[in-house]
């Protein structure tokens, strides 16, 4: 039996015991402490510590963010809400957490302690996290304020540079300190926030005050010119006191005109400072005179010196002041001041300062002054570093250098500027070369490469201006034999571009493709070959043969010879001829597989097209060398000769009749063969000046065919005789005449055709007479006699009345041109401007002086014969009535060949409009205006009542001839706009706007009306329409057609909108669904309805809603209830399973419940996790279906169970004893999941401690004795 002092173990203690939980320290065991240098009985290595130490300090690094951990107390919170259970709730203080949070970035956590304590936790950016509190504090947090009396002197103090103290003061402190403004002259300053932040910020604010408290200011009044004596040469007297007093001096600069020196610091050292200064200001006060002297202008800055140094010097050796006006002033008195002794040595100084600088120029031409300076300022630095005080300034503009500096040592330096112009000249020259500014980028070449080869070439410099200069001149400077050659070869260059020209060359299309190349290959080594002509192709789409070469005329004449061979070589080798060979013989000519055709081909090695055999076309189409051509059409036409009674017959027909036998496009030889009963009628092609034309086909109709061609060919012969006239190109248009009328009279009369030149043709003084031989002569004698008269130049004159004048000279004498033009280029000449005259000289051949004199004569007579007329429209429609840019106006004078005037616009306050091109005062002519035409107004009547004259501003005048005029005049007030009005739905206002006014937009600008449409607020059906009478005619029955489109398209969507309901069975919802939607899409889709189900909160659940077109409503209801009578027909079954395997049953993500239900063919519905029996299994489908799968189903569950039964007993017999009653069994409690006592969440933290709240910011040393946490087995 154990004794007192015994202690008995209980034998449970050695025993495990699952139901006692760990405690935290047996759960989680603390980390091992690194032991410190120094710390601990067993140390490590010195040399080894401090390494280790050296190391992590270098590679510390302070984070980006920061932690802030403050305690609310209770008492101070402003908003006590005790029942809150998590940060989550939305209450007050949690939605101004989340405003800050989302404005600041940072996140915040909360917590309530069962003190009623409020615990913030805000993590972010430093900067961030003190914005954050701030705000949590004034908002959270109860405020108190409180007023600091601090002397306003002392304010800019504590607001700091920009007012950045008193920020950082606040985030510091977490308060809000206002400060009165200089105005409101109040010392107080009001301090806002929590109790603690008010005693912080109190603190700070009081020692910024007393600091500045020990500190004194003194304003001293001393007049400007005694600062030099109180500063000193150098501002030595003011460096001097400043170090030993400590005190700041501020003396004004000389730029400013104050009469005052400002001296702040400590008050002893202010007072020194002051004492030394009124001493120094009272002495020379007493003591100083002033002397004037005058010095010119231009040597005062010697006098100053650099940086002033030249009166310091000055004021140290004699202790006189030098006063010098300022630099913008013009006065050339500089003023002395000291004492009267040391005036004197002053005078000499100053004098010796300004003579001690002279002027001198050395004449050298501005384009000379780059290279004196020299590569980068070499040769100038040469002379400056030699004479160090000489200064060398280059003028731009002026032919001369301005040398400044001591005089010994400026005449050296003229010498050596001298010397250096001298053999610049002796060795430079340059010269200006006039080249048009348009070949400056070509000269320049690409990325410089001509002129920088001219320029190596030659060693000259060339100064090409820019394109903003506008300038021709290009300037080359260096040696004369470079600049010469630079000039001759620019000159060459510009002469080469000068004779640039463009050429078209004929190239069919179908050969561009292959000039080109693949990838451009072939062209581009025809542009490497000439490399000076631009080539160019036709856009494929445009289907044009015109290539166009550009360049050097040399060059483009030998690319154009080059590609005209090219094309000559492709036109031998795609030479084509069209072979007729009639329909029926095609076959023979293919022969049997083709053979006969294929022998031909490789024969004669061209390529053989036949037509299809649905196109009646019966030409065979031969492509190859022209004797290869040829001889195919040789084997071709034999073949047919074979096969039927075909005869060919030659006829001879001079060359020359060829053209005119054929006809216009083919016709007439077209006629002769479809008469002739198909023959086949070849004249030799083109180039060939063969007389021989070949006609084939039945002996008939060969013969007929000869009989009509050779009686075709007498009758052209006879009418085809040629001649040719010869006359200037100028005189051509008076042989045709007006109109042709004189070219007209030659041909009745003679008979003969008369051909003209054409502006393409290379002779153009040649005139062609066509016709029968005796009408030929005979019209060329008439047209030599015209000619003749011509050639006869003679001086006409004539009167016209000085008053139109004008009209001829005006737009630039067009009148005068176009006449010149029309008589054989006659020249018209009137007196000069100021010139009273009537008389007009002529000048030209007889009868172009005469047409010219009958011409300005009828110009005349039209101009007497001129009427003007009023027209009066309301100035308000002026602009309406013009069109946009005034076309309307300028389709009328040009169609009645009048003149209009427009009135001016009427301006505010009298003032009158001047446009650029009505300077006289005179209105806007035949609509020329500026602008845009704005939508018209709506308007007024188009004429004044009867009793009420015109306004002036109405009126617009019309000259021309009277009948003109009145033309003119009603084809204006046609366009005077008038309003009208239509009547339409007002629901249909929308659709005739359209989408932002798109519609309407539209139809005005197809009828250049202005459609006006009332607003929608006033419910108004009635739409005005304005403009031109016709356009506001065809804009009506516009929107007459748009209104009954729209009452179409609304019955029909009457029509559409029929809508039926169905009643079925909301469970069967989902089936007419369909997965995914599949069944209801195919159903709407197949009879453009739309099947609206009910929604979840609605009360009738089983009515299905259809709308569309009736037919194809009742179409779907159909659809659907055949659906449903098909799930009627299933069967439902219940089927139990434990609710533990529906997971296994449904599988990962419905896998194995949908591979269930395509296996039976069934439906499966699990039941919802609340319900009161959640094994009940719903199995929908055929009767057999569903009961396979409830046996399915049966089978799995069993397995499972049997899975979970075998787990259970191996569960029971790992279980340890239990210690109740004897060794009975416990019921079994539901598990408490893993537990641990004693650990740091049971215990309310220590928020103020940095052990359990270390700074994430910086480093904090760990206790030596122990891991931060709680100590093995829960003790603290």
């Amino acid at each position: 039996m154990a004794t007192n002092e015994e202690v008995v173990r209980n034998v449970d203690a050695e025993a495990y015991d699952p139901d006692k939980p760990q405690q935290y320290g047996e759960a989680f065991p603390p980390l091992a402490s690194a032991p410190l240098f120094g710390a601990g009985p067993k140390l490590a290595h010195p040399a080894v510590a401090m390494e280790k130490t050296i190391w992590s300090n270098k590679m510390t690094m302070k984070t980006s963010t920061c932690t802030q951990v403050f305690t609310v107390p209770m008492e101070e919170r402003r908003f006590k809400e005790f029942n809150e259970q998590s940060f989550g709730d939305e209450t007050d203080q949690a939605k101004i957490c989340k405003e800050i949070m989302a404005r600041n970035n940072v996140s915040i956590e909360m917590s309530c302690a069962k003190d009623q304590s409020l615990t913030v936790v805000i993590h972010g950016k430093d900067q961030h996290v003190m914005k954050a509190r701030r705000e949590i504090v004034g908002r959270l947090q109860t405020q108190a304020n409180t007023l600091l009396k601090i002397p306003r002197e002392h304010h800019r103090f504590i607001l700091g540079k920009s007012g950045k103290k008193l920020q950082d003061l606040e985030l510091a402190t977490q308060t809000k300190i206002t400060i009165p403004r200089p105005e409101e002259n109040s010392d107080m300053i009001k301090i806002t926030g929590t109790k603690e932040g008010i005693d912080k910020a109190k603190h700070e604010i009081q020692i910024t005050s007393d600091e500045q408290a020990k500190l004194a200011f003194e304003r001293l009044p001393v007049p400007k010119v005694y600062h030099p004596f109180i500063c000193g040469p150098k501002n030595e007297n003011i460096k001097k006191w400043i170090e030993e007093t400590g005190a700041k001096i501020h003396m004004p600069p000389p730029s400013v005109m104050k009469d005052e020196i400002v001296v702040t610091g400590e008050v002893d050292g202010v007072l020194k400072c002051k004492a030394n200064i009124m001493k120094i200001y009272e002495e020379k006060k007493r003591k100083c005179q002033t002397v004037s002297v005058e010095v010119r202008k231009s040597q005062h800055k010697y006098i100053i010196g650099p940086r002033g140094n030249g009166v310091h010097e000055i004021l140290a050796a004699t202790g006189v002041s030098v006063e010098v006006p300022p630099v913008d002033s013009s006065l050339e008195t500089i003023t002395l001041r000291g004492e009267q002794d040391k005036l004197g040595p002053a005078l000499t100084m100053v004098y010796s300062k300004a003579n001690s600088v002279v002027f001198a120029e050395v004449k050298a031409q501005t384009w000379l002054h780059k290279y004196v300076i020299g590569r980068q300022g070499a040769n100038v630095r040469k002379i400056t570093e030699q004479f160090s005080k000489v200064h060398i300034e280059f003028t731009d503009g002026a032919d001369k250098i301005v040398v400044e500096g001591p005089p010994e040592e400026v005449e050296s330096a003229v010498k050596e500027l001298e010397a250096a112009v001298k053999d610049l000249q002796s060795r430079m020259d340059f010269t200006e070369v006039n080249i048009d500014q348009r070949f400056h980028k070509h000269i320049i070449g690409k990325s410089g490469q001509n002129i920088t080869r001219i320029k190596n070439a030659t060693g000259v410099s060339i100064k090409i201006p820019s394109d903003t200069e506008h300038s021709n001149i290009i300037r080359i400077e260096g040696e004369p034999s470079g600049v010469i050659k630079a000039k001759e070869e620019l000159m060459e260059m510009a002469q080469r571009m000068e004779n640039e020209k463009s050429r078209d060359i004929l190239i069919e299309q179908r050969f561009h493709r292959s000039i080109i190349g693949a990838r451009g290959e072939n062209i581009r080594e025809i542009r490497d070959r000439f490399n000076q002509v631009q080539i160019t192709f036709p856009d494929p789409g445009k289907k044009s043969d015109i290539v166009t070469l550009r360049g050097p005329k040399t060059d483009v004449d030998k690319c154009f010879k080059h590609l005209t061979q090219v094309q000559q070589d492709m036109v031998a080798s795609n030479y084509q001829a069209p072979v007729h060979i009639f329909k029926d013989f095609h076959k023979n000519i293919i022969g049997k597989g083709g053979a006969t055709i294929r022998k031909i081909r490789e024969e004669t090695n061209t390529r053989i097209d036949l037509p299809s055999e649905d196109n009646e076309s019966d030409v065979i189409l031969i492509t190859g060398k022209k004797a290869d051509v040829e001889a195919a059409r040789a084997q071709i036409e034999t073949i047919q000769k074979d096969l039927a009674n075909i005869k060919e017959a030659v006829v001879t027909i001079p060359h020359k009749l060829h053209n005119s036998i054929i006809g216009a496009k083919g016709r007439l030889i077209r006629s002769i063969m479809e008469e002739c009963g198909g023959v086949i009628i070849r004249f030799p092609t083109e180039g060939n000046v063969s007389d021989k034309v070949i006609i084939r086909g039945p002996t008939a109709d060969v013969e007929n065919a000869k009989t009509q061609l050779m009686e075709l060919a007498t009758e052209k012969q006879q009418s085809s005789f040629t001649a040719e006239v010869r006359a200037k190109p100028e005189y051509h248009r008076f042989l045709i005449g007006r109109g042709g009328t004189n070219i007209r009279k030659v041909r009745e009369k003679t008979g003969a055709r008369v051909i003209f030149p054409s502006s393409e043709d290379q002779e153009q003084e040649l005139i062609s007479i066509i016709g029968k031989k005796e009408s030929v002569d005979m019209a060329k004698i008439e047209l030599e006699g015209l000619i003749k008269n011509l050639d006869n130049i003679v001086e006409g004159e004539m009167n016209v009345d000085p008053k139109h004048h004008r009209h001829f000279v005006a737009r630039r004498g067009e009148v005068l041109r176009h006449i010149a033009e029309q008589y054989g280029g006659v020249t018209v000449s009137f007196p000069r401007s100021g010139v009273k005259s009537d008389r007009v000289v002529i000048k030209g051949s007889k009868d172009c002086v005469e047409g010219a004199k009958k011409r300005i004569q009828e110009i005349v007579n039209d101009l007497d014969s001129q009427v003007t007329m009023d027209c009066v429209i309301l100035q308000q429609h002026h602009r309406t009535v013009m069109g946009t840019r005034g076309s309307n106006v300028q389709e009328i004078t040009r169609t009645y060949d009048v003149g209009i005037k427009f009135p001016e616009r009427p301006v505010a306050n009298g003032d009158k409009v001047v446009t650029e091109n009505h300077k006289d005062g005179g209105g806007m002519v035949n609509g020329e205006v500026n602008g845009e035409t704005p939508a018209p107004e709506t308007p007024a009547p188009e004429t004044p009542a009867p009793d009420q004259s015109p306004k002036k501003n109405d009126i617009i005048v019309i000259t021309g001839k009277l009948e003109n005029c009145e033309q003119a005049k009603e084809a204006l007030l046609t366009l005077v706009p008038i309003v009208d009005e239509m009547t339409i739905r007002y629901d249909f206002h929308r659709f005739i706007i359209g989408q932002q006014g798109k519609d309407v937009r539209r139809m005005m600008k197809e009828h250049d009306v202005n459609i006006s449409i009332p607003p929608a607020s006033e419910h108004c059906e009635t739409v005005k329409v304005t403009g031109p009478p016709a356009n506001v005619r065809r804009a009506i029955a516009a929107l007459s057609d748009r209104c009954d489109e729209l009452e179409r398209e609304m019955e029909e969507r009457e029509l559409k909108s029929f809508q039926l309901t169905i009643e079925v069975e909301s469970s069967l919802h989902p089936k007419i669904i369909g997965r995914r939607g599949a069944v209801i899409s195919k159903i709407r889709k197949d009879h453009d309805v739309i099947i609206q189900f009910p929604n979840r909160e609605e009360d009738a659940q089983n009515t299905i809603t259809i709308t569309g077109y009736e037919k194809d409503t009742q179409a779907a209801k159909d659809d659907i209830l055949k659906i449903v009578q098909e799930y009627e027909e299933m069967v439902t079954v219940e089927c139990r399973v434990d609710h533990r395997v529906h997971p296994r049953i449904i599988g990962q993500r419905g896998r194995n419940i949908r591979k269930l239900m395509d296996q039976f063919k069934v439906d499966m519905r699990f039941p919802r996790t609340d319900t009161d029996d959640p094994d009940v299994i719903f199995i929908t489908g055929a009767e057999e279906a569903v009961e396979d799968c409830q046996d399915h189903l049966l089978n799995i569950e069993e397995e499972f169970l049997q899975d979970v039964i075998d787990q259970e007993a191996m569960q029971q017999l790992t279980r340890p004893p239990s210690k109740q009653g004897g060794g009975g069994r416990r019921n079994p409690e539901p598990p408490q999941g893993f537990l641990v006592a004693n650990g740091p969440w049971d215990s309310v933290p220590d928020t103020t401690s940095t052990e359990e709240f270390p700074s994430f910011g910086a480093v904090t040393a760990p206790n030596p004795g122990r891991a931060w946490g709680p100590t093995p087995f829960g003790k603290r």
